[in-house]
């Protein structure tokens, strides 16, 4: 028997349509790809926005000495846009070698090894968890800075807002890049406009003076070395501005044709622009004399410190420039405080694509390297979401703990990464060719080759950055560490063994199933059996499908639970004129599986290998709460099926009428029949004539 079926009624969209839209076909992929005005706040929200809280983070640190530790300032500034023009530069260089978007990782992995480039994974994988963490949790402090009231349910709404994140970044790339734009560019406007007003206020004699200008600080007393750590700590706080460069080096594939050029051209806008404000804010700041200590008690002469807020540097700067309650300044404040939820958008586009490299590499599950409706890797997404959750409800949203784990990972993927590439243009230089594209990825760069005053160049540029990011590594992992940074230091291992578990999986399953000339496939018979539970719809048209499929052989096989209940489908199978063999398997312990693997195990071994397929009738429902309201024994017998050798199992579904909902179809029999009561004559059911000289069949039909 057969579901009689109409037209389909128009598809009702479902729950996750309705937060994501509509599937788009592959051929639209072109389509999402970025251009460069869109891939900007999208890679560089990240790096962008910590130009709010780097000078900050590089004034407070200053402060523990004293004001005079002010001066040192300019310098320490100086030392991170050095280091940033040079990672900048050193991932212009990454970019074109290494296209495929495997970044840090694939430079490490293809040059330094797969331990190596498994270390810069597993840093990679904890920064992007750690930048969602730290942005979100930075955006919602300003948020309560605020609005105290909302205090108690920091974590609630940083948690939402996690959510809110993965939803817009599940629509696809292009949609999120244009969610993303227009906060980032109003950010970037207005800090740049602060600065240029700022710096023109002093060049014309009327310089922006802080709120704290006329607070003294309570420094410590410090040894030359206390000085030098005092420095070398302020600096690495500063580095922080640098968290984000690698992500554009990480999603090349993102960007619209020629995508080399278009990555190399946006990591330099972003480069530029995160100088100009960093160096402009820092400037500003000292100007203004901004006043941010680590312990607001140690500002001599505010009598509020303990119960009020200390306000931020960039409050402090749109303040001071703008005046306090102005429209600018509230411009400023609620770009900074947006720009820096939006900042977790990077990882949100990093996470993804490394990990799709790493799964196509069989280091992370084959799941990650899968697009989804949107055509971007959602299953990386929803994977970031619920890991940044986690850690936000663990550290209940906390920004002071949780900034004490940030950028180590950052600093040890720059490290591992720019060495490996010293290795890339020495290998090149040897061999003065032009660097091969990565195996099994095609060559998108579309480039001249490589000259070898530029491999020189190269070399030259990454040795520098090498160097230099090793040093800042070192200083932030012995000022970090005691601080909570060793959690970071415990977290890479976990990953790294788990990826190189996951590997040696792959691996050993793959060795497994390769063809070899020893195994031998083969079968000497064709044996088909109906699983038969009561007399149901479901139950003939299983047996229809066994009917049609021509089976040397077929029976049906009933597991007897209840005396009763059997009596009944005997009568019942005699009553719809059914010519199949009925056999009745007797179970004393009321298990419906190892009766019927038993009989399957016995018939194999009396008639040899033959194939056994066992038809199952299977309920299509169209709520999820029907799939409580029904048993799954026929599930469990599956499940010991599939581990019996030479059966295979043939699903027969039967839809529900709530199934519908789904596939807009329905199951019920024709209607006139039942309007003018006529009595339906059972169709008769008999297998095919058997073959001659096929003794299972025979045997089996007896």
């Amino acid at each position: 028997m057969t579901n009689e079926v109409g037209e389909p009624p128009a598809e009702l969209k479902s729950p996750k349509n309705w937060i994501i839209g509509d599937p788009l076909p592959t051929e639209h992929l072109e389509g999402q790809l970025l251009p460069k005005y869109l891939a900007l706040p999208i890679f560089a929200s990240d790096p962008l926005s910590s130009v709010a809280y780097a000078p900050q983070e590089l004034v407070m640190i200053l402060l523990v000495g004293g004001l005079a530790f002010l001066s040192f300032a300019p310098w320490v500034a100086l030392a991170v846009i050095v280091l940033l023009i040079t990672v900048v530069a050193s991932y212009r260089q990454l970019i074109r070698a290494y296209p495929s978007g495997g970044g840090d990782y694939e430079v490490a992995h293809r040059n330094l090894g797969e331990k190596a480039g498994l270390v810069v994974a597993s840093a990679l994988l904890v920064d992007y968890v750690m930048t969602v963490v730290v942005s979100v949790a930075s955006g919602v402090d300003n948020i309560i800075s605020a609005i105290p009231e909302l205090n108690p349910f920091r974590v609630q709404i940083a948690i939402v807002f996690v959510i809110i994140l993965a939803a817009i970044n599940l629509r696809g790339v292009s949609e999120s890049s244009k969610a993303f734009a227009v906060p980032t560019y109003l950010f970037i406007g207005s800090v740049f406009v602060m600065i240029v007003v700022g710096l023109t206020r002093t060049f014309l004699g009327d310089p922006p003076v802080a709120e704290s200008a006329g607070f003294a600080v309570q420094g410590e007393s410090l040894t030359q070395a206390g000085i030098i750590l005092l420095l070398l700590r302020s600096f690495a706080s500063g580095c922080s501005a640098l968290t984000g460069v690698e992500a554009i080096s990480n999603g090349v594939p993102a960007f619209r044709l020629p995508k080399i050029r278009n990555a190399q051209l946006t990591l330099t806008y972003m480069g530029g622009i995160a100088i100009i404000l960093f160096a402009g804010l820092t400037a500003v700041a000292l100007i203004s004399q901004v006043h941010y200590a680590e312990d607001p008690c140690h500002l001599i002469g505010w009598t509020e410190c303990a119960t009020e807020p200390q306000p931020s540097l960039m409050a402090q700067v749109a303040s001071a420039t703008f005046g306090e309650n102005t429209f600018l300044f509230y411009v400023i404040q609620a770009t900074t405080a947006l720009v820096l939820l939006l900042a977790a958008n990077t990882a949100f586009n990093g996470f993804p694509l490394l990990g799709s490299v790493l799964a196509q590499d069989g280091y992370a599950p084959k799941s990650l390297s899968t697009r989804g409706d949107r055509l971007i890797y959602s299953n990386g997404v929803v994977i970031l979401a619920l890991a940044a959750c986690v850690i936000l409800l663990i550290f209940q949203a906390n920004l002071t703990v949780l900034i004490q784990l940030y950028i180590i990972g950052v600093f040890v993927s720059f490290t591992v990464g720019q060495t490996g590439m010293v290795r890339h243009w020495l290998r090149e230089l040897r061999t003065s060719g032009r660097p091969k594209p990565p195996r099994g990825r095609p060559d998108t760069s579309g480039d001249r080759p490589i000259t070898r005053a530029a491999m020189w160049r190269g070399l030259f540029i990454n040795a520098v950055g090498a160097a230099m990011t090793a040093v800042v590594l070192i200083v932030v992992t012995i000022t970090k560490f005691t601080h909570g940074a060793w959690i970071v230091f415990v977290l890479m291992p976990v990953l790294y063994f788990l990826m190189l578990g996951v590997n040696r999986y792959y691996r050993d399953v793959e060795k497994e199933i390769e063809v070899d000339p020893t195994t031998k496939f083969g079968a000497t018979g064709d044996h088909a059996i109906v699983l038969v539970g009561r007399m149901q719809k479901p139950t003939l048209k299983a047996l229809d499908y066994a009917i049609a499929a021509r089976h040397d052989s077929l029976e049906a096989v009933h597991v007897s639970l209840d005396d009763e209940a059997t009596k009944r489908l005997k009568k019942d199978w005699v009553k719809q004129n059914i010519h199949v063999k009925l056999r009745i398997l007797s179970s004393p312990y009321r298990d419906l599986s190892h009766p019927l693997i038993q009989y399957i195990k016995g018939r194999r071994a009396e008639h040899g290998a033959e194939v056994v397929t066992v038809y199952m009738p299977q309920y299509i429902v169209g709520h999820w709460w029907e799939g409580l309201l029904h048993n799954h024994k026929a599930r469990r017998i599956r499940q010991k099926l599939l581990l019996v050798h030479g059966v295979t199992v043939a699903l027969v579904p039967w839809l529900l009428d709530s199934s519908d909902l789904i596939y807009g179809r329905r199951s019920r029999p024709l209607p006139g029949q039942d309007r003018r009561g006529e009595p339906v004559r059972p169709v008769p059911r008999r297998p095919i004539a058997e073959k001659q000289g096929t003794g299972a069949g025979q045997k089996g039909q007896r």
